[in-house]
């Protein structure tokens, strides 16, 4: 009897949806160069449209086996590259205020720490999986930005801003807990 196996197409798709996740981010970044709430809009829609890949290319890679050292590694390329092209462009066109500033720089100190640590043991071929509390900070900063994106453009959604601000500053809190963790993880293997 023969095996039911999926295709080539479905074992390749999550790695499809991971380099799809990173051609949509000129979109993101091309719609804060546009002013008005169309263009807010359509880079809110690419934001979130990436941002659901990244749960699907993990559910696939995981549902048809098909999980492959390219996608470990380009994953959470793919995701720090959105996010931190999108709270750049937040900055540079005052989507985030004063205050937002400061979770946006913890994130993207922390993303560039981790991945330098990531880097180091694969060197020497230690793994450091991905936490709960990380797949938890990832969703929360993946609903915030959308939110802080759109904000100024919302007269139907008036909380966009304050609850956007709010979830961005969890986020931050959480990225603070899970580099703390990794970086501990990571310190025992330190020479």
């Amino acid at each position: 009897m023969m095996e039911n196996r999926p295709s080539s197409f479905m074992q390749k798709l999550p790695n499809y949806l991971t380099f799809m996740r990173i051609l949509v981010i000129p979109g993101v970044v091309a719609s804060f160069s546009f002013p008005g709430i169309f263009a807010a809009w359509v880079g809110c829609g690419l934001f979130i449209a990436a941002s659901i890949t990244d749960w699907f290319d993990g559910y696939l890679a995981r549902k048809f086996k098909s999980t492959s050292s390219l996608g470990r590694t380009f994953d959470p390329i793919a995701d720090k590259l959105l996010v931190a092209a999108t709270l750049l462009m937040m900055a540079a066109y005052d989507r985030l205020g004063y205050t937002g500033l400061w979770p946006a720089v913890i994130i993207l100190c922390r993303e560039v720490l981790v991945s330098g640590l990531r880097e180091f043991l694969a060197e020497i071929k230690v793994g450091l999986p991905v936490t709960r509390l990380a797949k938890w900070k990832t969703g929360i900063q993946m609903v915030a930005i959308p939110m802080l994106m759109v904000a100024d453009y919302s007269p139907w959604f008036c909380y966009f801003g304050e609850v956007g601000e709010i979830l961005i500053w969890i986020a931050a809190l959480l990225t603070t807990i899970t580099g703390y963790d990794y970086l501990r993880a990571g310190l025992k293997h330190l020479d």
